[in-house]
């Protein structure tokens, strides 16, 4: 059984979509790929225990308070190398930068490109900081919940990287 959860952030309406036992999704509203893979499954709008500490962490996240890791289990449903390439992003440091590059080296990839296309799908908006990935010279590129939302995730941290 999938539930999905709401919250109100100052950037917008959010959806959370979990089963009983995962974190599966946090999206904005209309953001690109919001159901990828789920476009068939049957949603019942419930807080569940994941759903309550994902908005929990996400609360915190936009109160300025440091991100602590999310006690509850995720599962990020793509191909080996998009599943890689977001558990990389969760190692960029808070108010921080990395370029698609510098992923792509990370992982023995030749390509930034396929890198990009991975983190696009990235279905834990947030969470798993896609937001934090920028092109080669600093210039924001992609993000699935509009690059007004990646502005201002941004610039929301480096105001509120006191704590590190």
């Amino acid at each position: 059984m999938l539930v999905e959860d709401f919250l109100a952030s100052p950037l917008g309406q959010m959806w959370i979509l979990a089963d009983e036992h995962a974190l599966l999704g946090i999206y904005f509203i209309g953001q690109v790929y919001e159901l990828r893979g789920y476009e068939n499954e049957s949603i019942t709008q419930q807080e569940t225990t994941i759903t309550k500490a994902t908005k929990e962490w996400l609360t915190s996240y936009f109160a300025g308070q440091e991100p602590q890791s999310l006690a509850c289990p995720r599962a990020v449903r793509g191909t080996d190398f998009q599943e890689k390439v977001c558990d990389l992003l969760t190692h960029i440091p808070y108010g921080q930068t990395w370029t698609y590059g510098q992923i792509a080296e990370r992982l023995g990839c030749k390509s930034a490109q396929a890198v990009g296309s991975a983190i696009g799908k990235n279905p834990l908006s947030i969470l798993v900081p896609c937001h934090r990935v920028v092109g080669v010279k600093g210039q924001l590129t992609g993000y699935a919940g509009g690059l007004e939302r990646k502005e201002a995730l941004l610039e929301w941290e480096k105001t509120h990287v006191h704590f590190l």
